[in-house]
């Protein structure tokens, strides 16, 4: 499939942010950090999410109609993750309405107000829409019947894995901590997640090398013949050979696969290890180039997740 820019960097960010808005709410409930913190960590992660977003529009025909979609929930997923999306802005806001009390009380140094029912409601709805959003964006490729690459049992685990690895990474950078959850228990965390990370793509790209699970011979109701084409579909460049049947050389995809897995879990496992032996205050360093790299590697997973998917009607042309 064509890698288009505008999804992958949608993918990717509209990711890293719902990622920061469940760890943010989690540190809320759990009090690992200050409300000045947090409150940073919401508004990136709403700027993260509304890029994402809005790159999404540019991947549409016509932009302008792109609200027509939120009615669909029932059967779609795209309706689903927008309206998800949308949903996720409404417990955000009323989480840092509810942290500004506590950095505006100088006395208790930015320290995270004790919550009520309703906070810790709000709290736990911010943590169920940013996941599902997320794992909304997975099951629009997830539910593609013709295209077997994407409808792999571990799409939708690696989509909420490399949100939550990348949303912990900047809640850890932001907070600047090197003690409690998001000090050297979270270095501990991103480490066995960045682990699980690369077993699980290496399983996915292991799988995704298999032939595609249809022939021509299939297609025609002769699945034990070997059928050729006689005559190509198409005498020119079409919407179908730009868009379905992109090809990314073996030798490409090798590379690139290696520069992904250095850059989302090499990269940050050492970041962390050197977060861990790192003295008082060298730590939010290591947790803002491991949250970098991170990132960066998402957006190269996510175009070899494009690039090296293979649509059946490929089969004809």
């Amino acid at each position: 499939m064509h890698p288009a820019f505008s999804v992958i960097v949608f993918t990717a960010l509209s990711g890293a942010g719902y990622g920061l808005l469940f760890w943010a709410a989690f540190a809320a409930l759990a009090g690992a950090s200050s409300a000045r913190a947090l409150l940073v960590a919401l508004a990136v992660a709403l700027v993260l999410c509304s890029v994402g977003l809005l790159a999404s529009l540019l991947h549409l025909g016509k932009p302008l109609r792109a609200w027509r979609a939120f009615s669909q929930w029932r059967t779609s997923w795209l309706s689903r993750e927008g309206v998800l999306a949308m949903l996720t802005y409404v417990p955000a806001v009323l989480l840092g309405v509810a942290l500004l009390p506590g950095m505006l009380d100088g006395r208790a140094s930015g320290a995270v107000p004790a919550f009520n029912a309703m906070g810790v409601a709000v709290a736990l709805l911010l943590m169920a829409c940013a996941l599902a959003t997320v794992y909304c964006t997975a099951m629009i490729y997830a539910s593609l019947t013709p295209i077997p690459a994407w409808r792999h049992r571990l799409v939708p685990p690696v989509y909420l894995g490399f949100s939550i690895l990348t949303g912990g990474l900047l809640l850890a950078a932001i907070s600047g901590s090197n003690g409690g959850i998001f000090g050297h228990i979270g270095a501990k965390v991103v480490i066995a997640l960045a682990l699980l990370l690369w077993l699980a793509k290496w399983r996915y790209w292991r799988d995704i090398a298999a032939p595609l699970p249809a022939t021509r011979g299939a297609a025609v109701g002769l699945p034990q013949r070997m059928v050729s084409v006689f005559e190509r579909p198409h005498t020119e460049a079409n919407y179908i050979t730009r868009e379905m049947a992109f090809v990314v050389a073996r030798k490409h995809a090798s590379q690139l696969r290696l520069i992904a897995v250095v850059l989302f879990a090499a990269m940050p496992v050492l970041c962390m290890l050197a977060a861990l032996l790192s003295a008082d205050g060298g730590g939010r360093m290591w947790f803002a180039l491991g949250a970098a790299s991170a990132i960066a590697g998402t957006f190269v997973e996510r175009w070899l997740f494009f690039a090296e998917a293979r649509h059946l009607v490929t089969l004809y042309y």
